[in-house]
């Protein structure tokens, strides 16, 4: 398993079917930003990178709906436990090294 950073995209297109984009991001050169476009009025959330990038807004790009406030919740929630996960994971890392004589 390589632990380079890297990006990674995919575009699925089958008969008949939905096509499906998938993005993952692996870097350090992540940024995230969020923000409301005044013209619409409208919120969004980007993740981007220089390899790729993922914009969510409302739906249809039109007014606030109670699905939209429910995907951002979602993600509001998903973005809390990435957080813990991580500041766990560094911890444990971080008492790892600390301890350990090989390192």
């Amino acid at each position: 398993m390589s632990l380079r950073p890297y990006t990674y995209v995919t575009l699925s297109l089958e008969p008949e079917a939905t096509p499906h984009v998938g993005v993952s991001f692996h870097t350090p050169g992540l940024k995230v930003r969020a923000g409301l476009l005044l013209s619409s009025p409208r919120p969004y959330l980007e993740l981007y990178s220089t390899e790729a990038n993922v914009h969510i807004s409302t739906t249809g790009a039109g007014p606030i709906s109670d699905a939209d406030l429910s995907t951002a919740r979602e993600i509001f929630n998903a973005a809390a436990r990435y957080l813990a996960d991580c500041e766990q994971l560094h911890a444990e890392q971080a008492d790892k090294d600390g301890t350990d004589p090989a390192t």
